[in-house]
């Protein structure tokens, strides 16, 4: 399933970060903001559970989330992701996947992986501002499954055609939710029009 979030905040929100003029400061806040808008709508078919609770008044039945959720996010870009999912999950455990792109073979290069004890069962947030050519998030996804996680998503700000094709023939059991479906890749293999390098804009980096 491939779901666009389409809402007059994050119009805005997306729109001041594709601004070249966004400092790293603001850049970063309004991906802490879209975040934590993106999650309602990825949990939105997250099952609950009753639970007893007791409130000043009286004694009630409560929710809580079934499942377990892990959040991952793909270094460097995924991390400024993962205070505006936290901010609503905040009982979520995190893994980390560090992967590069070759800048001859636009493929990825892994670096770094780590998951929590509970990944096994959980729901599984993939987060990466962007989904360019789409194989790192394809071989980040390819590395969750071997922990048998109950389901995972995908979750980006913009997307390319070119990455959504790759993500959904490589992965069609993972669903994808993002901002915004940008026109092309360049040569390059950046997004166009797109937000520019995300880590670099977040890190203040080059």
């Amino acid at each position: 399933m491939l779901k666009i979030i389409d809402h007059p905040i994050v119009r805005v929100s997306l729109s001041k970060m594709r601004n070249k003029h966004t400092d790293s400061r603001d850049f970063k806040q309004r991906l802490i903001e879209l975040s934590q808008f993106l999650s309602y709508e990825v949990t939105r078919d997250y099952p609950t559970v009753s639970i007893p609770i007791e409130t000043p008044i009286t004694k009630t039945n409560g929710y809580k989330l079934k499942d377990q959720i892990v959040l991952v996010p793909i270094l460097r870009a995924g991390l400024g992701m993962v205070e505006g999912f936290s901010a609503v999950l905040p009982s979520a455990a995190s893994g980390f996947i560090g992967l590069y792109r070759n800048e001859k073979t636009l493929k990825p290069v892994q670096y770094y992986s780590k998951m929590p004890e509970n990944i096994s069962g959980a729901n599984v947030i993939v987060l990466d501002p962007m989904l360019a050519t789409g194989h790192s998030a394809l071989a980040a996804i390819k590395i969750i499954k071997t922990y048998k996680p109950k389901s995972i998503k995908f979750v980006c700000v913009v997307a390319a055609p070119e990455g959504i094709k790759v993500l959904t023939k490589g992965a069609p059991d993972v669903d994808i939710y993002t901002a915004a479906i940008d026109k092309k890749l360049n040569e390059k293999g950046y997004i166009v029009p797109g937000l520019g390098d995300a880590g670099d804009r977040i890190f203040k980096t080059k």
